[in-house]
């Protein structure tokens, strides 16, 4: 839903020259996103061919967390898009949940930095439950949240954990081409990929639901 490259880009500076790395670009962010931001720290010490132990990852990430929650919103924007679809599918009755594996702490202010929480029925971050994508149960509690029903139910997200939860619940997914994943999103097998929020359409959710209708 948002670009946080730039945020991202920074904060993960921030990190890494604290520990002596040189800094990474935006070229570099899709290789390293994805999977959190430990994940994401590993893979920027992997990427400057400098071993990173265990013990000496945690208060990197503290430091990352403790300067992207100060920055938050930051340059940090919705996509292209995003809020005319957000009222074409509430016009439509279809109810919006975010399922992110983001802590809490930083999703929640993000969204109401950029004005967003008011579109959403459920917001649940990856310390919300005892669980986290690509756990199926993470998108149930979600939808159960929301007030939903998981089989007339869609998952839309770019990373592997947004797709793989949605083969684990069994439910269609939409895959966005434009996020960050360390991997082309179409090697996912998300059930269709869309280049840009105007493609998500009340019909193709519709078409999506269908096989479970029927």
């Amino acid at each position: 839903m948002i670009d946080t490259h730039a945020d991202l880009i920074e904060s993960l500076n921030y990190t890494i020259t604290a520990a002596g790395l040189t800094p990474v670009t935006y070229d570099d962010l899709t290789h390293l996103v994805g999977q959190g931001a430990r994940v994401m720290i590993r893979r920027a010490f992997d990427l400057r061919n400098t071993p990173l132990s265990e013990t000496d990852l945690e208060p990197l990430f503290e430091r990352f967390i403790d300067h992207y929650r100060k920055g938050i919103p930051g340059k940090s924007r919705p996509y292209p898009g995003l809020l005319a679809c957000f009222e074409r599918l509430k016009a439509s009755g279809m109810t919006i949940a975010v399922c992110t594996n983001k802590q809490e702490v930083l999703a929640l202010p993000l969204l109401e930095g950029l004005g967003l929480t008011h579109h959403f029925a459920a917001i649940t971050g990856g310390d919300t439950f005892a669980f986290r994508k690509p756990d199926a149960r993470h998108i149930f509690g979600t939808i159960e949240r929301a007030g939903g029903d998981p089989d007339r139910s869609v998952m839309i997200g770019d990373s592997v954990n947004d797709i793989l939860a949605a083969h684990n619940a069994n439910i269609p997914s939409i895959g966005v081409s434009f996020g960050y994943s360390d991997v082309p999103v179409a090697e996912l097998n998300p059930s269709v990929v869309i280049d840009g929020f105007d493609e998500l359409t009340v019909d193709l959710v519709n078409k999506l639901l269908a096989p479970s209708v029927a």
